[in-house]
């Protein structure tokens, strides 16, 4: 049921667009049948729900990402499981990732996570402040900025969400113009079960898709 549903979303995607299927609360049975469908990229928004899944199904099942508020206590752990980190927005996240990543010889992609609402109670940095962030992390040894990512705000009609995709892709756009060194703009995350269409018509080249591809949770 799952695989099938997978595999009619998958068959809808251009294919210059990847798709990682969002398993926040989805048991390991759940993650393993959307990996059947032909998922390759799975994303956990806790480190706990992460080494539960990974060491149930493997960490060659897919490539895992963080895709929840990372805290930096939590770095070390991260830096062990996962194969990229999407919500990295300050100086201090981005250095504790580095140097656990120096210690254990890993070289890890992060997305900046941009804040592109201005929600005061979301995380990430805002636009105007993201390439300024990007200039002083860039050069650290451990990390590699691959791109954005950007949540948008929570709207009962998801067209009300594309001026802040629209918003991100100049960004992406502008940063990538400025060809700040060892900075790789190559990743646009943004976009969900709602919105994802919106996204891919404004320029995401990679989309979070949880209730689409799994289901809806139990109530």
């Amino acid at each position: 049921m799952i695989a099938d549903r997978v595999r009619k979303v998958l068959a809808e995607i251009p294919p210059h667009v990847s798709v990682l299927a969002a398993a926040k609360t989805r048991t390991v049975d759940e993650i393993r049948a959307v990996i059947e469908g032909g998922i390759r990229i799975v994303g956990q928004n806790y480190v706990q729900e992460a080494q539960r899944a990974i060491e149930a199904l493997g960490r060659d099942a897919a490539e895992w990402h963080m895709i929840g508020h990372l805290q930096r206590n939590k770095a070390k752990a991260a830096v062990r499981l996962f194969d990229a980190i999407e919500t990295v927005d300050s100086v201090r996240l981005a250095e504790a990732i580095d140097r656990e990543a120096a210690k254990v010889g890993r070289v890890l992609p992060i997305l900046i996570e941009v804040n592109s609402a201005r929600e005061p109670q979301k995380s990430g940095v805002l636009p105007e402040e993201a390439a300024d962030l990007i200039r002083e992390i860039a050069g650290l040894p451990s990390i590699r900025i691959e791109g954005l990512m950007t949540m948008g705000p929570l709207v009962d009609d998801p067209e009300e969400i594309r001026p802040f995709f629209a918003e991100t892709k100049r960004l992406f756009d502008e940063i990538a113009g400025l060809r700040i060194p060892d900075v790789r703009m190559r990743v646009l995350s943004m976009g969900m079960s709602d919105s994802f269409g919106i996204a891919i018509e404004e320029g995401a080249t990679l989309v979070r898709l949880g209730t689409v591809l799994f289901g809806p949770r139990p109530s």
